[in-house]
């Protein structure tokens, strides 16, 4: 009797233990939203860590290193491409799938992902709930304070919203892997292969992640435009956003009924696709070895592809380390800017890039306030946008600046790969797979804070908000 009570009482207090902590995290799941977001990023993180650290993860049924193991997990979650192993020869079948999964996972983005899980806690998709999937579709939502402008996704809208994201996520990869099955077939990929590599090469364009299952990546479909089209169309379509997806998906081709986020991100990303082919086009047509040795037709096309996967893509049909220095700042600078917000495309966003250049248009016009298409761009929505580059630039350079000290390799070639990192677009010049472990752990630090993002991140670090009920005086510094 006394052992079945000691026995009673244990059980009891390990409920009350477990009970409390799932109060506790409930608690979490709509007190800090951005906290839960990066905690459920870091946990993932982990859980596929450990994944791929078991032998049966491994081509040659070895254990992979940590750090290899760790890199490989923020990449693949953070969807970025980047690796410290060849991708396509260092895992087993076991190891791909885990890659799959692990892409498909994180391209939800950080506050769906966290609103999903905050639902199947809660039980309930509440205010809260919504608040912390909204703040996906606009990070002011993400520090927790009033938000009056109108907003891309209505409160009212973000059931509908985490039912486009899972739909169109499902629907677009399954629509391009039966694309890419016969597509693959003609470059002589046998029927089998082509199973598996079609739904694989599908999710790696759609969540911009750019890894491939084979040694020689995308290299074997260089003429088959077929295929390569398909992959854009896919990078593409996961650069936009789920926001604008969930619009034409509700408007379909009614411009006038898109909302300013929608268009701002269509005009954006067209603008820079085209110009960055027009100018990668003008620095490389004469080099040999990039697009110097192909006809008119083929160096066009492949100006275009490059342009479209330093969006966020990451595959690349030219070596990256051969392409002209100049080309390479224009590489960084697209990858910087990156695809748009709640995408699955990393950088500051194309809507960051161009509220700022509404502002600058603005103030050289002199105009009192920020405008486009007959609405105005309030002021708080300027000042996340100053943010988002700030702290986007801080985080770059200071990055640049440690794997460089501690590689001594050439600067511009590291600037590329971490930009690449923070920008989740995974093309590099052959540095990061040679990284030393310190330099390892640093880019996978980068890549984890580009994806997260500057705004998240930073309301996850900040003290909770408080009113401030007076104004201070006014003094205007010089500026410029």
């Amino acid at each position: 009797m006394a052992g079945d009570t000691v026995g009673t009482r244990a059980w009891g207090g390990l409920r009350t233990t477990a009970s409390e902590a799932w109060g506790k995290l409930r608690e979490l799941t709509t007190a800090s939203p951005s906290r839960f977001a990066v905690l459920v990023f870091l946990t993932l993180i982990l859980l596929f860590t450990a994944l791929f650290s078991l032998p049966a993860a491994s081509a040659d049924g070895t254990a992979t290193p940590f750090v290899d193991a760790l890199f490989t997990a923020v990449s693949t979650i953070c969807v970025t491409g980047l690796s410290t192993v060849d991708m396509g020869t260092h895992w087993s079948p076991f190891g791909h799938v885990l890659v799959y999964i692990g892409v498909n996972v994180g391209a939800l983005g950080v506050l769906t992902l966290a609103s999903i899980l905050g639902l199947v806690i809660s039980k309930r998709l509440g205010l809260r709930a919504k608040l912390i999937a909204a703040g996906d579709s606009n990070p002011l939502r993400a520090h927790g304070g009033p938000v009056n402008e109108g907003q891309t996704v209505l409160l009212g809208e973000v059931g509908q919203m985490l039912a486009t994201v899972a739909l169109s996520t499902l629907v677009i990869e399954a629509v391009l892997a039966v694309l890419l099955y016969p597509s693959l077939l003609l470059s002589g990929v046998d029927p089998l292969s082509a199973l598996w590599e079609a739904p694989y090469y599908a999710a790696m364009s759609f969540t911009n992640t750019g890894f491939a299952p084979n040694a020689g990546g995308i290299e074997p479909f260089a003429q088959n435009y077929l295929v390569l089209t398909l992959l854009m169309a896919g990078v593409f379509l996961g650069s936009i956003g789920f926001p604008v997806i969930f619009t034409l998906w509700r408007k379909h081709l009614h411009v006038r009924r898109w909302t300013l986020h929608t268009k701002l991100t269509i005009i954006t990303t067209v603008t820079l696709f085209i110009l960055g082919a027009f100018v990668f086009l003008l620095l490389e047509y004469d080099n040999p070895k990039t697009f110097g040795g192909l006809g008119a037709w083929d160096t066009t096309f492949q100006a275009f592809f490059l342009s479209a996967m330093t969006r966020s893509g990451g595959f690349s049909i030219v070596d990256i380390d051969q392409l002209h220095g100049s080309s390479l700042v224009v590489g960084s600078m697209l990858m910087f800017v990156g695809g748009g917000s709640a995408s699955t495309a990393g950088g500051i966003k194309v809507t960051t890039l161009a509220i700022l250049a509404l502002a600058v248009w603005s103030e050289a016009k002199g105009r009192p306030s920020v405008q486009a298409f007959g609405r105005r761009i309030p002021s708080d929505v300027q000042r996340v946008a100053l943010s988002v580059v700030a702290w986007g630039a801080t985080i770059v350079a200071l990055s640049t600046i440690t794997i460089s000290q501690l590689t001594q390799a050439p600067v511009e070639k590291v600037l590329f790969d971490v930009i690449s990192g923070f920008a989740t677009v995974g093309l590099s010049t052959g540095i990061t797979a040679d990284l030393p472990d310190p330099a390892v752990y640093v880019m996978a630090l980068t890549m984890f804070m580009g994806r997260v993002g500057t705004v998240t991140l930073a309301a996850a670090v900040a003290a909770t908000s408080r009113s401030q009920h007076y104004s201070l005086p006014v003094e205007r510094p010089i500026v410029g």
